[in-house]
């Protein structure tokens, strides 16, 4: 009865996340339809398109936490004492087991105080949207507690995070009870509880600031940090669910799941093995031809997925054998090649990287599409010259130019070719906004691959949504808490008066730009791209502000330097993954790479100080 209850439960929580999804793609297009031909709206389409992405990221998240893919650090993992793998595995799932349970409580609190009196959306009330946060944080809760590898009596430990997490949740507690009017004891209780958090506010972060190394999930982190640094300051720490309510139904946030999924898509067809063969049979009689091809298919796909990691794990193994196998390159070249190449189409549209630096700094997305163009086309450049010359070195035997063939193959994949001329063109002549562009996205590569191509079966649709949804539940979990440090950050005054403070100690434009790409580069190792994007640039923009750099110009400062980031050692991102997909040491990986990483941190400093790079094309528009 207890398997048929769980199997009935996990049916209707993947039923809710196919079916949030869905809507996320159809409403959009719907409006885009009834829009352009009737010039009429779909009813209280923005709100419920929103509101469906808070049920996504919630409900995605759960899945993520039960398939145990939520992105985290984790250096541990990669040692080979299994014993303190297992203790700080513990302390991991701890740790966010009681983390989660605040969000949880914190959740109940927000949707009585700032949801009442509630607001329909459609016919729905926004309190029933809201639901999801406490079901949501309250299963992920559980989920870490079970998962904690925990055996017998110790099983108790996970039960006492949950109640230290409710303990900890008291203030939350208290006002959801009896809203702003609490008896005289529950005052007392708070005022201990913000006495503790002020005192261990310190200690706290550097204990929070390891656990990430150890494993923790980095949306744990960064939540438990701001509840640390929120309530140690006197401040409610419901305003941490507020944050995560806000972030989830920014409109300008529902583009990310549609462009990631738009990537599973193409990664789970045969796209990427008729590009290859296209570019290929375009440019293989040119010397290092099949370089050309290969690092032009990870800047088509990395341009839609938004993640270099999504990359290096769909096409890793398809290049990988196209360069070491079909052609006598040196597997260590094509390893650093590829692993290099993992994240060079961040800075092309329709770049979700670029959405979110414009939503994080109100700078305009088009402004930044274009910015991106010339240093994505320089950077492209560079890795495609380098195997030119490596290719020439080692004579590498040319392919024979074919007409007939590649017309053929141009013809395979003519369509997906087209489409990120078509997505642009559609973006920038204003016909169709952001999220209706993603949804176009979706729907363009799904009757393509689905119904042209038949490379997936419509029974298989279920399979890619499937997944796409931890990816998904990984990206907007971070995102959701990333909010709430970022508000602390902002609320804070904390990015103009480090302005202030960074302007009285260097008066250099050119010195702070080089103090800010060796920061960005230790950012770019550490943390995601998603959450440098919502926790750091807030910090820097005043500073690009005050030293008179363009905000478009910045943004691209910043995610080139993300860029080089994923590869720098110690925890560069992508060695790791590159380590997993490839099966190869670590220390084997980075090595390949680091010859690729210094030129790639030549692009940097070129990009970085010359700025008509990435504001020409902006002037132009």
């Amino acid at each position: 009865m207890t398997e048929k209850k769980s199997s009935f439960l996990w049916t209707l929580e993947q039923g809710i996340c196919y079916f949030s999804l869905a809507c996320l793609i159809l409403l959009p297009a719907a409006e885009a339809f009834l829009r352009v031909f009737f010039h009429s709206r779909f009813p209280a389409s923005p709100g419920l398109i929103v509101h469906f992405l808070l049920s996504l990221g919630l409900f995605s998240g759960m899945n993520t936490t039960k398939a145990g893919d939520h992105l985290s650090i984790g250096l541990l993992q990669y040692s080979s004492n299994e014993k303190i793998k297992r203790i700080f595995a513990v302390c991991s799932g701890l740790l966010s087991a009681a983390a989660a349970t605040v969000f949880a409580w914190c959740s109940v609190s927000f949707i009585k105080i700032y949801l009442s009196p509630p607001q329909l959306i459609g016919f729905i009330p926004d309190q029933v949207f809201a639901l999801v946060m406490p079901i949501g944080y309250a299963v992920i809760a559980f989920r870490f507690a079970r998962l904690t590898p925990l055996r017998g009596k110790a099983r108790l430990l996970a039960v006492l995070a949950v109640l230290a997490g409710t303990f900890l949740s008291l203030p939350a507690i208290f006002k959801f009870l009896w809203g702003f009017d609490i008896p005289e004891f529950a005052y007392k209780i708070n005022d201990g509880l913000f006495a503790l958090a002020w005192y261990l506010k310190t200690p706290a972060l550097i204990l929070i600031i390891l656990a990430a190394f150890w494993g923790t999930p980095l949306f744990v982190v960064i939540g438990a940090a701001a509840l640390i640094l929120i309530q140690g300051s006197g401040g409610e720490i419901d305003v941490v669910s507020n944050q995560i309510y806000t972030a989830l139904t920014q409109n300008s946030f529902v583009a990310i799941p549609l462009f990631t999924l738009a990537g599973f898509f193409l990664s789970e067809s045969k796209a990427g093995e008729r590009l290859m063969v296209t570019f290929r049979s375009l440019v293989g009689w040119l010397p290092g031809g099949i370089i050309i091809a290969a690092v032009c298919m990870c800047a088509f796909f990395t341009s839609f997925t938004g993640a270099s990691g999504v990359t290096i794990l769909a096409l890793g193994g398809i290049l990988y054998t196209v360069l070491s196998e079909n052609a006598p390159y040196p597997p260590k070249f094509s390893v650093g090649l590829l692993t290099a190449s993992g994240s060079i189409g961040l800075l092309f549209p329709p770049s979700l990287p670029l959405i979110l630096v414009g939503a994080a700094t109100r700078t305009n997305t088009i402004h930044l599409f274009l910015g991106g163009i010339i240093p994505g086309i320089i950077l492209v450049g560079t890795m495609i010259l380098v195997g030119i010359v490596f290719s020439v070195k080692t004579k590498i035997p040319l392919e024979s130019f074919q007409l007939k063939k590649a017309g053929a193959a141009l013809k395979k994949s003519f369509l997906e070719i087209l489409l990120p001329f078509l997505l642009v063109a559609g973006y920038f002549s204003g016909v169709l906004s952001l999220v209706e562009i993603g949804s176009a996205a979706v729907l363009y590569v799904l009757v393509v691959e689905v119904f042209v191509f038949k490379d997936i079966k419509v029974s298989e649709i279920k399979q890619v949504f499937a997944k796409a949804i931890p990816i998904i539940g990984g990206i907007l979990s971070i995102l959701a808490l990333s909010q709430a440090l970022s508000y602390y950050i902002v609320d804070t005054q904390g990015p103009e008066r480090f302005a202030r403070w960074l302007q009285s100690a260097i008066s250099s434009k050119y010195l702070f730009l080089l103090i800010l790409n060796l920061s960005l580069l230790v950012v770019g190792c550490l943390i995601d791209i998603f959450s440098a994007i919502l926790i750091v640039l807030p910090l820097i923009f005043p500073l690009g502000a005050a030293y008179g750099i363009d905000p478009v110009h910045l943004g691209i400062i910043f995610l080139i330097n993300l860029e080089a980031g994923f590869l720098t050692p110690p925890v560069g991102m992508n060695l790791f993954l590159a380590s997993y997909r490839f099966r190869k040491p670590y220390v084997e990986i980075a090595r390949y790479v680091l010859p690729f990483l210094f030129i790639q941190l030549g692009v940097v400093l070129i990009v970085t100080y010359i700025p008509v790079l990435s504001t020409y094309l902006t002037r132009l528009y």
